[in-house]
């Protein structure tokens, strides 16, 4: 009994013990809580200040760039058609794709033998039809004299007449012989009156003649256009293009045989969007005839060409957008139809306008002006053109003010900066990268432009022009090994 006691009131000490220590842990927390709370444990806050690019708002007079894309067209360009049927007997040497030909060199010849036999057989009909004018002139002039002494003999009847008359007056003559002289000049009459008739019959024998002499020319004048339709020629200098045909083939009549192409008439077509067309449009609504930069880049070789706006297209297509515009060109070494080429389209100055990075520009049209205490202020600007990394705008009321280049998430209204401004300070342009060749590598540059049959002659040279100098513009190196695989 007495070991039970002291058990339990062991057990009772410690229960005391461990509820005096929760007492006292809980005091002990409420009072940190309580400090915690009644100190304060931030510290004073300082002002952020970012860096930002600035740059000054100058106005001043731009002309503005179209930059679109755009395709090299011939101006004149014609599909050679077959004008006879037949079997292709010849060809010219030139009559292959990309063969240069001139004006009036004959390039295709049609088997002729149908249409000489055709203009044999109508120079026969013409020289019977002249044989006939000719009989049947020659009967009009028959006819004619038959005429003439058919009047003499009637003037002599008439005369026997007045003289039988005569002699019965005077008691010497007869009845019978007046009478006889009168038949007989009545038949003189009727024998003129036959002869007339014959006249009339020869002369519309000789209007058939003539009718007929003219109907074998026309025929003959049709058997030699057919056969000259057999030969087909160059009516301008050009290339050859398309697919052509082959000797010993077939072509019908009309049938397409090849095209020619006149590679030093050739113009620019682009399309642009219809904000893009208003632009370039006059105050009288006329199309202006704006400066045109057309480029193409030949294995680094940057070609370009000058033009200047033509034409527009008469119509939108179907299920096409904006206008089509034409701009003319005059030397286009290098160009072909075909071509797809960048456009620059100067369009008419802007007067008082700033060229801005377009990181400067939020959606909203709004720019951050450095104020007072170089704290930023929200400014609107009239953005009139996006140029590449660019943009043209309108903005009087900021000439002269700084704003920041570049706009970031971080950057608003009452931010105060610390501006970095660069020293405007002209640069040289950079030149551009050169390296040296060894022989070996030189060589193989060379031997694929010399063998390679797009690359036009002009071009060509060029290139190699370069290959052959000490130092080479590693980019047009770049270019040729990207080609050839290295």
């Amino acid at each position: 009994m007495r070991f039970l006691g002291r058990s339990l009131v062991g057990l009772f000490l410690l229960a005391v013990t461990a509820g005096l220590l929760a007492f006292a842990g809980d005091l002990v927390w409420g009072a940190l809580q309580t400090r915690m709370a009644n100190e304060s444990s931030s510290r004073p806050a300082r002002e952020r200040v970012f860096s930002v690019n600035v740059i000054t708002v100058a106005p001043e007079t731009i002309r503005p760039v179209l930059a679109t894309f755009g395709e090299v067209r011939s101006r004149r360009t014609l599909e050679l058609r077959s004008s006879a049927s037949g079997e292709v007997i010849w060809l010219s040497d030139a009559f292959e794709e990309g063969g240069r030909v001139l004006e009036g060199d004959v390039l295709v010849r049609v088997d002729p033998v149908e249409a000489e036999s055709a203009l044999a057989t109508a120079r026969a009909d013409e020289n019977e039809a002249r044989r006939d004018l000719r009989d049947a002139e020659r009967a009009l002039a028959l006819a004619r004299d038959e005429i003439r002494a058919a009047e003499d003999q009637e003037r002599l009847r008439l005369s026997a007449v007045d003289r039988q008359r005569d002699l019965l007056a005077r008691n010497v003559g007869s009845q019978a012989a007046l009478e006889a002289a009168e038949l007989s000049a009545s038949s003189a009459s009727q024998s003129v009156l036959s002869r007339r008739q014959a006249e009339a019959n020869a002369e519309a024998r000789l209007e058939q003649a003539r009718t007929a002499l003219e109907r074998r020319g026309i025929a003959l004048a049709e058997a030699e256009r057919r056969l000259a339709e057999t030969e087909i020629a160059a009516p301008f200098s050009g290339v050859i293009g398309g697919d052509v045909v082959t000797e010993g083939r077939l072509v019908a009549r009309n049938e397409r045989i090849g095209e020619l192409i006149d590679p030093t008439s050739l113009e620019i077509a682009f399309r642009v969007s219809t904000p893009q067309y208003a632009r370039l449009l006059s105050e009288s609504g006329a199309l202006v005839g704006a400066p045109v930069t057309a480029g193409l880049d030949v294995f680094g070789v940057d070609l370009s060409v000058q033009g200047v706006i033509s034409r527009e297209s008469a119509a939108v297509a179907a299920g096409q957008t904006g206008r089509l515009i034409f701009a003319s060109i005059e030397e286009a070494p290098g160009f072909r139809p075909g071509d797809f080429v960048s456009v620059r389209v100067e369009e008419p100055p802007l007067d008082r306008v700033s060229r801005l990075p377009a990181a400067a520009v939020d959606a909203a049209g709004t720019v951050l002006v450095l104020g007072d205490e170089e704290r930023l202020e929200v400014a609107p600007v009239e953005v009139l053109r996006r140029e590449g990394d660019d943009v043209i705008v309108r903005a009087r009321a900021l000439a002269g003010r700084e704003i920041v280049a570049e706009r970031t998430p971080l950057l608003g209204a009452g931010i105060k900066v610390r501006p970095l401004r660069s020293e405007a300070q002209a640069e040289a342009p950079p030149q551009p990268q050169t390296l040296s060749l060894d022989p070996e590598r030189r060589a193989k540059l060379v031997a694929f432009v010399e063998g390679n049959a797009f690359m036009p002659d002009d071009v060509k040279e060029r290139v190699l022009t370069q290959l052959k100098q000490d130092q080479v513009p590693a980019r047009v190196v770049e270019r040729i090994e990207s080609r050839m695989g290295g």
